[in-house]
């Protein structure tokens, strides 16, 4: 528990106006967007500049307590979860785009700038910012950093990673460092921005990132694709890409998650199917209509029936919210969802879909199945009862072994949503024991002390005894013992 001294100090730096400690204030902050986790920070604070970022960071070295970074609060790892003894650090009041640059490309943003916000500023402007994970609406460039997020255009785009070019943030020792910048070419040391970019806010706490753009697409053609059975969908998806063709989107949804959303959105899509894929491809017209024709005779040469093709922006819109919406309409079918990421390679989606049915039905749960089916990433989502003891044991029990499955097929426990506090003890399995260990001494050498967004990605070691490390000396001392935070 922070003592009054330290809170008095906490309200110096940032005045007593962006200092929040009562119980509805922790409360509101004591949870992100996964489910099952919640913890009570001892105080959130809200900063005005990097300087006093800096100063917070100081005396959380000094006075031994933990540091939350919180942009929106939409993650689905518990990244943002506070720990024991932790402020919440507030950064969704940064949120000013600071310069698109038409020469260069690029754009300087504060992190709590909303990334469908940045769609829509660079947009009008004839550019594009391709990353556009599901809930773009709300959540932060500052959290689609740290988490390294993806979204429907990562086939053809790639993530998160790809488009950022340079990030300004204060260290765990409360220094500021500026990484990257405008320059296509750049191999002076280490790229540190690299090292950020995924670190789920245990390396630093941004403050600004600069992010490369695209020119717009000169236009885009939106499809939906319905199937009989869901293998023949993963199927078309496989020979889609081995045509050598690629969407910008493509995207699946198995039957349970088809009655929801039609339940939900009433879109007319046919309930009685086994999967519809959302299909976007984008470009130059001419390569549009030809990829659209190509993708469409595929689809029925695997099994496909009915199809429907926007010929508008509107009817594009409202298919695409065929897919964007599936989250939200499962959620309202049990109170409580589990979305998972589990991300298999692209050719691998069928075994990997009929391997979760399989599971579901071993364990009596109930699964709808979407995701993003031409990166391999799925979204196992489990619609169950917080309440039902058993039942939460069954779907924990149920991820355990997919994630299993993925890792044997070559995937990876997580595609988008980050390790955060759901999947550390998993990373292992995938990883291997050498290099968790060489991530917790990076961590080591950049936060000795263990103060920021500790216990997310993998768990501490235990502790050296006596106080904490502050020169050089003790913290190789510190490491010679073997105590890795």
């Amino acid at each position: 528990m922070l003592s009054g001294g330290t809170l008095s100090k906490l309200a110096s730096i940032s005045g007593s106006s962006n200092l929040f400690t009562a119980p509805e204030d922790k409360i509101a902050y004591s949870y992100d967007g996964t489910p099952l986790l919640q913890q009570l920070p001892e105080a959130v604070i809200r900063p005005r500049s990097a300087e006093e970022v800096s100063a917070i960071v100081r005396l959380a070295n000094e006075d031994g307590f933990s540091l939350v970074a919180r942009g929106s609060g939409s993650g689905l790892s518990g990244g943002s979860v506070p720990v024991e003894n932790s402020v919440v650090v507030l950064t969704n009041h940064w949120n000013r785009i600071l310069e698109i640059d038409e020469q260069n490309l690029t754009a300087w943003v504060e992190p709590g700038v909303i990334t469908g916000q940045l769609h829509a500023a660079v947009e009008a402007k004839g550019l594009f910012y391709p990353p556009d994970p599901g809930s773009a609406a709300i959540c932060t460039l500052g959290g689609n950093v740290a988490e390294n997020a993806g979204g429907l255009r990562g086939l053809k785009y790639g993530v998160t990673k790809d488009y950022v070019l340079g990030i300004e943030a204060v260290l765990p020792n409360g220094e500021l460092v500026k990484t990257g910048g405008k320059s296509v070419k750049d191999v002076a040391g280490y790229s540190l921005k690299d090292w950020l970019v995924g670190s789920e806010g245990t390396l630093g706490i941004f403050t600004r990132i600069l992010v490369r753009l695209v020119p717009k697409p000169e236009t885009a053609r939106t499809m939906l694709v319905f199937f009989d059975r869901l293998a023949d969908s993963a199927e078309a998806v496989s020979a889609i890409i081995a045509a050598r063709i690629t969407p910008a989107a493509l995207e699946f949804l198995d039957n349970t998650t088809i009655r929801c959303v039609e339940e939900y959105a009433n879109l007319g899509l046919p309930t009685n199917l086994q999967a519809v894929l959302m299909i976007e491809v984008d470009g130059r017209k001419v390569v549009v209509d030809e990829d659209v024709d190509r993708i469409l005779t595929i689809c029925r040469k695997h099994g496909a029936g009915s199809v429907s093709v926007a010929q508008n922006d509107e009817e594009a819109l409202r298919l695409k919210s065929a897919r964007k919406v599936a989250f939200a309409a499962l959620a309202r079918i049990r109170p409580t969802t589990i979305l998972e990421d589990a991300t298999v390679p692209r050719s691998l989606v069928a075994p990997m879909l009929e391997f979760i049915q399989q599971v579901a039905k071993k364990r009596n749960l109930t699964f709808g199945n979407f995701g993003h089916a031409g990166d391999g990433n799925l979204h196992p989502t489990c619609l169950t009862d917080e309440r039902d003891a058993r039942e939460i044991q069954e779907a924990e029990a149920a991820f355990a072994e997919i994630y299993a499955k993925a890792i044997e097929l070559g995937g990876t426990i997580t595609g988008e949503h980050g390790t955060g506090l759901t999947k550390k003890k998993f990373l292992e399995q995938q990883v291997g024991s050498p290099a968790v260990e060489l991530m917790r001494q990076i961590k080591s050498v950049v936060d000795p002390n263990g103060i920021l967004n500790p216990g997310k990605i993998f768990s501490p070691r235990p502790r050296c005894e006596g106080p904490m490390p502050r020169t050089r000396e003790q913290v190789q001392k510190f490491l010679d013992q073997g105590a890795f935070v």
